[in-house]
């Protein structure tokens, strides 16, 4: 498929210049027909037997979904409603409490920040430095890491040492799966949580969680659902799943797997290698092109992120919003964000350049 056909998919780009997948990822029109059939058929027909069984078989397409994309099997993935769910999960069932320690890196979205804060309060020291070399910061009292693949600010790649620890490495893949290539085997993670709605360009409420089998074991599962029993009629002598299902969120909507299926579709059109090289070229071609006007481009990676310097991100944003343009004020922080992805092209990153002059 050429980029201008792929464009066409979605409907947004014909108002906006959508540079915000990595908050929320532009729809697909295929991902909206897809949601739209699943809660039709659900008004016509019930919820009843059929119903849950569509639900079960929209569950296990999107895993494989999100396998392909984690370069993983099937088995090893858990479907979640975000990526904080998928970490709190593993910083839980990890057993951390007094006498453990969580390194992450000194620039963490809140999403992270919570599961981490949460480990705070049951007596975990959690201590921090820059991601790009974190692996220098590890000392024998560090228990676990805790941190981005991609940074939310700028784009920053995590260091590649930190597969090489012996302690379990957890990575919030939130800007990852799906903006660049990511294969958790290489990476040597224990656990990798990601969400649905951003460069998948999925539902809102949907994501997943990667656990290595060598410490499916070791990762206590905090709330198995129904679906995670092998058979629900043993009561309290029934069994779960042996893979990661045992972690799947309880409940997922049969319209939000389907939307997410559908949006998957679009994209595995396009491919995903000539997705990942053209949204890593404009992204790089718009970081030099607010160079070259003068702008302060925060350091990042070759990834899908770009952040520079603004005397009033707030505002800035706002105003180009009134002229079609959609990027992100990151709070706390003097930067804007466009999230460049390989549904944009070149008039997208001049409408930009345009409403910020």
């Amino acid at each position: 498929m050429d980029p201008a056909a792929f464009r066409s998919r979605f409907p947004v780009l014909e108002r906006v210049a959508y540079l915000n997948a990595g908050s929320d990822g532009p729809l697909p029109r295929t991902a909206v027909d897809a949601a739209r059939s699943a809660l039709d058929d659900q008004e016509q027909f019930g919820r009843v037997r059929a119903h849950f069984e569509a639900r079960q078989a929209a569950n296990a397409a999107l895993r494989e979904v999100y396998a392909a994309r984690l370069g993983c099997p099937t088995a090893d993935v858990a479907l979640t409603t975000s990526t904080s769910e998928g970490v709190g999960k593993v910083l839980v069932g990890l057993g951390l409490g007094p006498g453990d320690e969580v390194l992450t890196s000194d620039a963490e979205h809140p999403g992270l920040i919570g599961p981490l804060l949460a480990a705070k309060a049951a007596g975990v020291t959690v201590r921090s430095g820059p991601l790009e070399s974190l692996a220098d910061h590890v000392t024998d009292a560090t228990t676990a890491v805790c941190c981005s693949h991609v940074g939310w600010v700028s784009g920053l790649v995590a260091d590649p040492r930190l597969g090489e620890l012996e302690i379990p490495v957890v990575y919030d893949g939130a800007q990852g799966i799906g903006a660049i290539p990511t294969d958790v085997g290489a990476l040597g993670c224990t656990a990798y949580a990601g969400a649905g709605q951003k460069w998948l360009c999925g539902a809102d409420g949907t994501g997943m969680l990667y656990i290595a089998p060598a410490w499916r074991e070791r990762i206590r599962a905090l709330a198995p659902a129904y679906l995670a029993f092998v058979d629900t009629t043993q009561g309290l002598d029934a069994s779960f799943h042996d893979d990661a299902r045992v972690h799947d969120t309880p409940t997922l909507a049969r319209e939000l797997a389907a939307a997410s299926i559908g949006a998957a579709v679009e994209l595995e059109a396009f491919g995903w290698d000539a997705l990942f090289e053209r949204a890593a070229a404009l992204a790089e071609t718009l970081a030099s092109e607010l160079a070259e006007a003068g702008r302060t481009v925060a350091p990042r990676g070759r990834t899908t992120l770009v952040a520079w310097e603004d005397p009033d991100p707030q505002a800035t944003a706002a105003r180009v919003a009134e002229r079609g343009v959609a990027i992100r004020f990151l709070p706390g922080t003097p930067y804007l964000r466009a999230s460049v992805g390989a549904w944009n092209d070149e008039s997208d990153l001049d409408r930009l350049l345009e409403a910020l002059s």
